[in-house]
């Protein structure tokens, strides 16, 4: 390889480069090791991240869920929503007959089932009853609380004009979100994002270092282009009352 195609390889193949050249330096395994723990500190990773992305979504049966870990459990969840919004999006099925049919058909059942067990001399079903602890209710209802009054308080943060970075990030990603809200409809649109959820994590996880030396440049190109937007405008943006005073 010449030297001008190593000016120009990617941030992830000149660290793997430096690699190669330390562990040809090195004999022990003991030494290897550490060079490897070295350089893999320094590679560049999405949002500063240091642990796995296995390690990220919780690391346990989550984690597994959304990694292809338990591959049956995923497909089948995948397959359930698919068939939901064959359903529901272009079958053009509504919830709430779905709902009362299901009921019908089970209800239907069971009654055949239970009065055909006094003719065949066999014992009836055993219905299991179904009994929701208050506890868990509880607990749902404190977590969303905890969430919506977060949510609540970074919102009025983002309005109080103390970030001003921050406010147009918000308003930038709520007026795209906007834009494909008017493209699909909620169903659409939540299937959409669950099948990105179940790819992406699978994806980045697969191709890790690639995706990361890649978004390494990404970055440093956007820092740029925003270095430049705000020295020739949001320099010029007169300040609030809050920033002011806090200067």
């Amino acid at each position: 390889m010449g030297e001008h195609e190593k000016e120009s390889s990617p941030a992830g193949e000149t660290l793997i480069d430096k690699i190669v050249e330390k562990l040809h330096g090195h004999d022990s395994s003991d030494d290897e090791s550490e060079v490897l723990s070295s350089v893999k500190a320094k590679i560049w990773r999405f949002f500063g991240r240091e642990t796995p992305i296995h390690s990220v979504f919780g690391g346990g049966k989550v984690a597994d869920f959304f990694l292809w870990r338990n591959k049956k459990l995923t497909a089948g969840v995948l397959a359930g929503a698919t068939v939901d919004w064959v359903l529901f999006e272009l079958l053009e099925y509504h919830l709430l007959a779905l709902v009362c049919h299901v009921l019908i058909f089970s209800l239907a059942s069971l009654f055949l089932w239970i009065n055909a067990t006094t003719f065949i001399n066999k014992s009836p079903p055993r219905i299991p009853e179904v009994h929701i602890p208050e506890d868990l209710v509880a607990d749902i209802a404190r977590s969303l609380s905890v969430e919506i009054n977060h949510a609540s308080s970074v919102l009025r943060d983002i309005a109080s004009g103390r970030d001003l970075k921050k406010f147009l990030a918000v308003i930038a990603g709520l007026w795209a979100l906007s834009v494909v809200g008017s493209c699909f409809n909620f169903l659409t649109l939540f299937y959409i994002v669950f099948v990105l959820l179940l790819t992406i994590p699978f994806i980045y996880e697969k191709y890790e270092d690639k995706i990361d030396a890649f978004g390494e440049k990404a970055v440093i190109e956007i820092k740029k282009q925003y270095t430049v937007f705000d020295a020739k405008v949001l320099s010029k943006i007169p300040r609030g009352p809050l920033k002011d005073k806090k200067h």
